[in-house]
């Protein structure tokens, strides 16, 4: 048996948007219905090097009776980094990550995949499948605030959820945006903006890594998608606004560690009591998503192993078809 290497590129040519958002809807449902494993996320901090390691591991079983039309199951870890001086002192991002893909059936690693690449597009998955269930169905603005590389991937998955016509991103960094403005020039009407203005689109995105509040107000009916917080003291959304919207959270252990709402939760000042559902009980069909009379709505998102697992399994199937990748004979079997 082999193992196939695929870096960035090779994850990158192998993801299709509306199969890899369909496939992180399938995790949310499996995970809701306990078809899934999901052991907490474990830290490694090392202070001495201003950075951590997590290990994200998990397995999820798609059902032929669930959201798509085939069965499949699936196992991986993935193992991630924050180092926040790498970049100053390495010339390596911030943010690494190497994803081991298992057959669950017999623990073969089947791939052996770059973390970094897959953890921005299943995050932009994510922000999708929440999108579909909770934005307004003729949605068709965008306002992005961040425009790191995080910012490229929640635009690609949101656009297949909705019509996606006007972008508005909004960055202290002045190139950052010209970057992202010109990527996407020819196929959205897009530029650069405030934060304000980016807030009054019918949907939001915040992709940054503060741990005080810059989003203060938006539009009478604008989802958010609240993705930069993950880790304790990180919020990007202001109190009153979480607590005066239809809130949703991927995982409550996480969330309520280090999510967006994890400063007011831990203060006392929001609740289990404010938390309208996880996303998986609205993508099960147990709660509704946005209904007539919703106003603003809210995401939380920290990121769930078993969204790696789903999106590495959409990738390796693509590799294979494609015959993509560096296969290698890993033990020698």
């Amino acid at each position: 048996m082999q193992t196939l290497l695929l870096d960035g590129d090779a994850v990158d040519e192998n993801t299709s948007y509306p199969e890899l958002v369909v496939a992180v809807e399938d995790a949310f449902a499996a995970y809701e219905r306990g078809d899934a494993q999901m052991p907490a996320k474990s830290y490694i901090d090392l202070p001495q090097y201003n950075g951590d390691f997590r290990s994200m591991p998990a397995y999820l079983r798609v059902d032929e009776s669930a959201l798509d039309d085939t069965g499949w199951d699936a196992a991986g870890i993935k193992w991630v980094n924050v180092h926040t001086d790498n970049n100053e002192e390495y010339d390596l991002p911030t943010v690494l990550g190497t994803m081991i893909y298992s057959d669950p059936r017999n623990a073969y690693p089947l791939a052996i995949m770059d973390g970094r690449e897959l953890t921005m597009k299943r995050t932009g998955a994510a922000a999708a499948v929440a999108t579909d269930h909770l934005a307004v169905a003729d949605a068709t603005s965008l306002g992005i605030v961040g425009a790191g590389v995080q910012a490229y991937t929640q635009l690609e998955a949101i656009a297949t959820v909705r019509d996606i016509e006007t972008v508005v991103v909004s960055d202290l960094d002045d190139e950052r945006v010209a970057r992202f403005v010109e990527a996407f020039e020819d196929r959205f009407d897009v530029r650069g903006g405030s934060v304000e203005e980016a807030a009054a689109c019918d949907v939001l995105s915040t992709v940054t890594p503060v741990e005080s509040p810059i989003v203060s107000t938006v539009g009478d009916h604008t989802h958010v998608n609240a993705m930069g917080a993950d880790a304790a003291g990180k919020h990007e959304l202001a109190d009153d606004l979480l607590l005066n919207s239809k809130l949703v959270i991927d995982d409550h252990a996480q969330c309520t560690h280090s999510g967006e709402i994890n400063v007011p939760y831990g203060e006392g000042v929001l609740t289990d009591d404010d938390i309208y559902a996880e996303i998986g009980e609205i993508v099960v069909g147990a709660k509704e998503g946005r209904i007539d009379t919703d106003g603003v709505t809210v995401f939380d998102s920290t990121g769930l192993a078993i969204q790696d697992v789903a999106a590495a399994h959409v990738v390796y199937e693509h590799a294979i078809e494609n015959d993509n990748g560096s296969p290698f004979d890993f033990y020698g079997f």
